[in-house]
Protein backbone atom coordinates (compact mmCIF):
# COMPACT_ATOMS: atom_id res chain seq x y z
CA UNK A 1 0.00 0.00 0.00
CA UNK A 2 1.40 3.41 -0.93
CA UNK A 3 1.43 6.31 1.47
CA UNK A 4 -1.77 8.39 1.31
CA UNK A 5 0.35 11.56 1.19
CA UNK A 6 3.04 10.39 -1.25
CA UNK A 7 2.18 13.24 -3.68
CA UNK A 8 3.53 15.73 -1.10
CA UNK A 9 7.02 14.16 -0.81
CA UNK A 10 8.94 16.69 -2.89
CA UNK A 11 6.95 19.82 -2.08
CA UNK A 12 7.72 22.71 0.26
CA UNK A 13 4.16 24.03 0.63
CA UNK A 14 0.66 22.70 0.73
CA UNK A 15 -2.69 24.41 0.47
CA UNK A 16 -4.65 23.73 3.61
CA UNK A 17 -8.38 24.24 3.17
CA UNK A 18 -10.26 24.57 6.45
CA UNK A 19 -14.01 25.04 6.66
CA UNK A 20 -16.09 27.78 8.26
CA UNK A 21 -19.31 26.90 10.06
CA UNK A 22 -21.13 27.96 6.88
CA UNK A 23 -19.25 25.24 4.96
CA UNK A 24 -17.18 27.77 2.99
CA UNK A 25 -13.57 26.65 2.49
CA UNK A 26 -10.65 28.92 3.36
CA UNK A 27 -7.36 28.14 1.58
CA UNK A 28 -4.01 28.87 3.22
CA UNK A 29 -0.54 27.87 1.92
CA UNK A 30 1.51 26.40 4.79
CA UNK A 31 4.83 24.72 5.48
CA UNK A 32 4.65 21.07 6.47
CA UNK A 33 6.76 18.01 7.10
CA UNK A 34 5.94 14.40 6.43
CA UNK A 35 6.16 11.95 9.31
CA UNK A 36 5.35 8.47 8.07
CA UNK A 37 1.64 8.24 7.28
CA UNK A 38 0.89 11.80 8.41
CA UNK A 39 1.83 15.41 7.74
CA UNK A 40 2.55 17.97 10.45
CA UNK A 41 2.41 21.75 10.31
CA UNK A 42 2.59 24.63 12.75
CA UNK A 43 0.61 27.80 13.19
CA UNK A 44 0.11 30.71 15.53
CA UNK A 45 -2.29 29.89 18.40
CA UNK A 46 -4.51 32.82 17.36
CA UNK A 47 -4.75 31.83 13.67
CA UNK A 48 -8.18 31.56 12.09
CA UNK A 49 -7.35 28.16 10.60
CA UNK A 50 -6.86 26.80 14.11
CA UNK A 51 -10.29 28.03 15.20
CA UNK A 52 -11.85 26.42 12.12
CA UNK A 53 -10.02 23.11 12.79
CA UNK A 54 -11.32 23.09 16.37
CA UNK A 55 -14.86 23.45 14.99
CA UNK A 56 -14.43 20.97 12.14
CA UNK A 57 -11.39 18.65 11.76
CA UNK A 58 -12.17 17.93 8.09
CA UNK A 59 -9.61 19.55 5.78
CA UNK A 60 -8.63 19.35 2.14
CA UNK A 61 -4.95 19.60 1.19
CA UNK A 62 -2.92 19.73 -1.98
CA UNK A 63 0.66 20.57 -2.94
CA UNK A 64 1.17 24.23 -3.81
CA UNK A 65 3.75 26.95 -4.21
CA UNK A 66 4.30 29.58 -1.53
CA UNK A 67 1.53 31.77 -2.96
CA UNK A 68 -1.03 28.97 -2.87
CA UNK A 69 -0.99 28.13 -6.59
CA UNK A 70 -1.89 24.43 -6.86
CA UNK A 71 0.86 22.03 -7.96
CA UNK A 72 -1.13 18.80 -7.80
CA UNK A 73 -4.36 17.11 -6.87
CA UNK A 74 -6.10 17.64 -3.54
CA UNK A 75 -7.06 14.98 -1.01
CA UNK A 76 -9.42 14.91 1.96
CA UNK A 77 -7.85 14.60 5.40
CA UNK A 78 -8.46 15.14 9.11
CA UNK A 79 -6.63 17.62 11.32
CA UNK A 80 -5.80 17.18 14.99
CA UNK A 81 -4.01 19.50 17.39
CA UNK A 82 -0.92 17.93 18.93
CA UNK A 83 0.45 18.63 22.41
CA UNK A 84 3.36 17.59 24.57
CA UNK A 85 6.14 15.34 23.25
CA UNK A 86 4.28 14.64 19.96
CA UNK A 87 4.12 18.38 19.26
CA UNK A 88 7.78 18.92 20.14
CA UNK A 89 8.96 16.09 17.90
CA UNK A 90 6.79 17.35 15.04
CA UNK A 91 8.14 20.90 15.38
CA UNK A 92 11.66 19.48 15.17
CA UNK A 93 10.75 17.73 11.89
CA UNK A 94 9.52 21.03 10.44
CA UNK A 95 12.63 22.86 11.69
CA UNK A 96 14.86 20.21 10.10
CA UNK A 97 13.03 20.37 6.75
CA UNK A 98 13.16 24.17 6.46
CA UNK A 99 16.53 24.69 8.18
CA UNK A 100 17.87 28.23 8.08
CA UNK A 101 14.63 29.66 6.70
CA UNK A 102 12.76 28.29 9.72
CA UNK A 103 15.26 29.91 12.08
CA UNK A 104 15.25 33.18 10.12
CA UNK A 105 11.46 33.54 10.18
CA UNK A 106 11.35 32.63 13.88
CA UNK A 107 13.97 35.29 14.58
CA UNK A 108 12.09 37.89 12.57
CA UNK A 109 8.90 37.13 14.52
CA UNK A 110 10.73 37.59 17.83
CA UNK A 111 12.24 40.90 16.65
CA UNK A 112 8.75 42.16 15.86
CA UNK A 113 7.64 41.28 19.37
CA UNK A 114 6.00 38.00 18.43
CA UNK A 115 5.74 35.20 20.92
CA UNK A 116 7.47 31.86 20.51
CA UNK A 117 4.17 30.03 20.98
CA UNK A 118 3.19 27.71 18.17
CA UNK A 119 0.47 25.16 17.77
CA UNK A 120 1.32 21.94 15.96
CA UNK A 121 -1.33 20.32 13.79
CA UNK A 122 -1.29 16.74 12.54
CA UNK A 123 -2.89 16.02 9.17
CA UNK A 124 -3.92 12.37 8.78
CA UNK A 125 -5.87 10.41 6.17
CA UNK A 126 -9.63 10.51 6.67
CA UNK A 127 -11.01 7.75 8.87
CA UNK A 128 -12.48 5.91 5.88
CA UNK A 129 -9.23 5.90 3.82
Amino acid sequence: MSNYFSAFAKHQYMNLVTYRKSGEGVKTPVWFAQDGERLVMLTDPAAGKLKRIRNNPRVTIGPSDGRGNPLGATVEARARILQGPDAQASEQLIAKKYGLMFKFIGGMNRLRGGKRERTIIEIAPPQNA
